[in-house]
């Protein structure tokens, strides 16, 4: 890969007046910056973590299916690889995805170490489920708010650390510096010696401009991608954004949620309005979504109560055990207004909810600018043109870890 330095400029940004320094800057307070800050800081390194509102505001505490990893006795790292990469139609970086995949088991110890406490059956062993696209029971959940858990444990390490935290800082201009980068985020004048990007993706703003619905948190709008490219920054495959195959679409007040894929992991099925099965319920994310539409269009599709295309998610068919233990925020969000998925089928359509493209990154995360990372959705590679759901909180933490080890070794 190849990668660009750039010559110094006349400005030192130790001359800068009003300036917070630090060796590592983190620009993104999601899963994967705030894995990035931890691990930088445990490393020795002095981080910052700069964030476009509050600490709290990100997508991955929206994430509620679960995260992946290769723990159980009839899986292997290997196993989850091939699954992965036959998931992106063989566009995925296949270097990048046996990381993703060999230091999943280990995510999963670190998170647990920090306080994630996954579901266990009662003989200790991890509760597993089998996602779309996948070949074993892989999926790792603390119940249906996994992102919830993650983030909140990270968030406390963060805090427990001393990192310095910048709310309400929005990145609106980087520059290279003699000593490293300058960071200008809104009023704030942060430098580093070397940045990690992990500001998220920009399917929110996508959907606005298509007119379409998003599950996605109102700052997922993509400018620091923007900035990245006209820094220099290599990207690839930027025009590949993922449907959710089961967005909510009625009652109106659960339009846009993201139903968790875990339903059809536990028994749901997706129907026209025959009542007929039209697609492998655990397919790949694309396939599933594609099937959905493929069926309204052909005029099996229902309507809902508003008039939006939809098809059914027979909920019904879903264990009560199951869905009280793995699903219940969906059904108290569900039943709080005035529906009962264990009772009724559900409506869905698919809605926006995943860029999978992004920066170009290597195995330690770092972009083609020289001293520049990104992790998280705002990188590509990882997963090529299609992502298997529990794989973003992965990502997030596997190269959220390995960008702030290699940010903090060069300061």
């Amino acid at each position: 890969m190849r990668r660009i330095r750039h010559r110094a400029e006349d400005r030192y940004a130790a001359d800068v007046p009003g300036l917070d320094r630090f060796d590592v800057l983190v620009v993104g307070s999601g899963a994967s910056g705030l894995a990035a800050a931890v691990a930088a800081h445990r490393s020795g390194a002095r981080v910052g973590l700069a964030t476009k509102g509050s600490i709290q505001a990100c997508n991955s505490a929206k994430a509620q299916g679960g995260i992946q990893a290769a723990v159980g006795p009839d899986d292997s790292p290997e196993q989850h690889a091939a699954d992965v990469f036959r998931s992106s139609h063989e566009t995925a970086n296949r270097e990048l995805v046996d990381v993703l995949t060999s230091e999943a088991p280990g995510a999963i110890g670190w998170l647990e170490e920090l306080g994630v406490e996954f579901a266990r059956d009662d003989d200790g062993s991890y509760r597993l489920a089998r996602c779309g696209g996948a070949t074993a029971k892989r999926l790792l959940q603390v119940g249906d708010r996994t992102g919830n858990a993650i983030t909140g444990a990270l968030r406390t390490a963060v805090v427990a650390n001393g990192i310095d935290v910048v709310p309400n800082a929005p990145l609106r201009e980087l520059e290279r510096t003699e000593n490293g980068w300058l960071a200008h985020c809104n009023g704030h004048k942060l430098a580093a010696s070397t940045v990690i990007l992990a500001a998220g993706g920009r399917c929110y703003a996508e959907a606005a401009q298509r007119g379409e619905l998003s599950t996605n948190h109102p700052y997922a709008t993509g400018e620091v991608t923007k900035l990245a490219l006209e820094l220099g920054a290599e990207s690839r495959d930027l025009d590949a954004l993922q449907y959710h195959p089961n967005g909510g679409l009625w009652p109106e007040s659960l339009q846009g949620y993201s139903i968790p894929e875990t339903t059809r992991a536990y028994g749901a099925v997706l129907l026209n309005a025959d009542g007929e099965e039209f697609t492998d319920s655990l397919g790949p994310r694309d396939e599933v979504s594609q099937a959905i539409f493929d069926e309204v269009a052909k005029g099996k599709g229902v309507k809902t109560p508003a008039g939006h295309d939809a098809v059914w998610l027979d909920t019904t068919r879903i264990p009560e055990h199951d869905a009280e233990l793995s699903l219940p925020y969906m059904l108290r969000r569900y039943r709080a207004a005035g529906v009962d998925p264990l009772r009724e089928p559900i409506l869905t359509y698919p809605v926006l909810h995943y860029q999978n493209g992004g920066l170009v990154i290597d195995t330690n995360a770092e972009t083609t600018l020289e001293g520049l990372y990104a992790c998280g959705e705002i990188a590509g590679g990882t997963h090529g043109r299609n992502r298997m759901m529990g794989n973003s909180l992965l990502e997030c933490i596997v190269f959220g870890r390995r960008a702030g080890r290699a940010a903090a070794a060069r300061h």
